[in-house]
């Protein structure tokens, strides 16, 4: 963060702005930022599906609610991580997301019928945008270099 001075009615008001930047100076691309976004919400509502599976949480179906909730807060966990380095322009950190992204395109597919057809609409349209901003060429050449 770093603090800006604007004049404001005689005073001077500091305003903070966050930037993303990458251990060696260089600026993500848009394209790539949207992809980290939407993997981090991604992320986020794996985080959210977990408190969910705790909340309904069975003593019948107790090894089945545990583990599932332990792998989407792993898996939610994991794609907030790669996010956040993909932003920090890391190579390695774009496969788990891709794989990520076909994982929930196979999701859309099987959800394309009534009454999901919404559902699955709208995971094949994240994914899509993600795929694309990882692979979007400014992303590719920014992620091409090998020594970060």
């Amino acid at each position: 963060m770093g603090p800006h001075t604007t004049p404001y009615a005689n005073q001077t008001r500091h305003i903070y702005s966050f930037r993303v930047q990458s251990p060696s100076g260089d600026d993500p691309p848009p394209p790539l930022i949207v992809a980290a976004s939407l993997a981090v919400v991604e992320g986020l509502v794996l985080v959210v599906l977990a408190v969910a599976e705790l909340i309904n949480f069975s003593s019948d179906r107790a090894v089945m609610g545990l583990t599932t909730a332990a792998f989407f807060v792993l898996a939610g966990v994991a794609l907030i991580g790669c996010a956040y380095a993909v932003t920090r322009l890391r190579p390695w950190a774009r496969s788990p997301i891709l794989l990520a992204q076909l994982i929930q395109l196979g999701l859309a597919w099987n959800f394309r019928d009534n009454p999901t057809t919404v559902v699955a609409i709208a995971l094949a349209v994240v994914a899509a945008v993600t795929l694309a901003g990882l692979l979007h060429p400014a992303s590719m050449e920014a992620l091409a270099d090998e020594s970060r």
